[in-house]
């Protein structure tokens, strides 16, 4: 995670998780990795088939429009083949959960309608999942707030209550801007401040 798009590089991340893998490379076990992809849907089983690694898949939202909102990848490779791809997947191997990352937005995708339609979507599909909700990390000047923790709660307890595991995961470095996403953008507020 964190180093752009696997998918888009498949074969050397191919190359890279097996050598992680390998008895005579690192040697961590395939159930303690996980690939994270925005939803590059005609390489998702072929890189996990080659691999045997975990997935997790950011998905941010519970339908086409507003995932294309917020993901302009949507666009290329929708919901229901990105969600297609992940059915295969686990047809391959039904021991295997995935994770969909969800980034709580404020009044965007944090609604218990939210919810209820992605509780439906994971039952259309057939998938079983669990959910890692992220707070938003806000930056001077972005459009976006992160949803109130009592938000996040009801979500995460919506998604539990039909038998999805949803942790919240716990952001750090906030305070200095240093949370996931707010590096660069620092970075690019102080440039455009500085050109001006």
């Amino acid at each position: 995670m964190g180093m752009g798009e696997p998918l888009h590089n498949k074969e050397n991340t191919i190359k890279a998780l097996n050598i992680l893998t390998d008895g005579d490379g690192i040697a961590i076990s395939r159930r303690r990795v996980t690939m994270s992809t925005s939803g590059i849907a005609p390489h998702i089983v072929e890189a996990l088939k080659a691999t045997g690694v975990r997935l997790a898949v950011s998905l941010h939202a519970p339908n086409n429009t507003l995932r294309s909102q917020i993901m302009p990848i949507n666009n290329r490779y929708p919901l229901e083949e990105v969600l297609g791809a992940c059915k295969r997947y686990q047809e391959e191997d039904g021991s295997r959960y995935i994770t969909f990352e969800y980034l709580m937005l404020e009044d965007v995708n944090d609604s218990l309608d939210c919810a209820h339609e992605l509780i439906a979507l994971m039952k259309k599909y057939g998938i079983r999942a669990s959910f890692n909700l992220i707070p938003f990390n806000p930056w001077p000047g972005c459009a976006f707030r992160p949803s109130s923790n009592n938000r996040v709660r009801a979500f995460a307890k919506e998604l539990e209550n039909a038998g999805f595991a949803a942790p919240v995961r716990v952001a750090r470095g906030q305070d200095i801007l240093a949370a996931c996403g707010q590096l660069k953008s620092k970075k690019d507020a102080d440039e455009q401040k500085n050109t001006k």
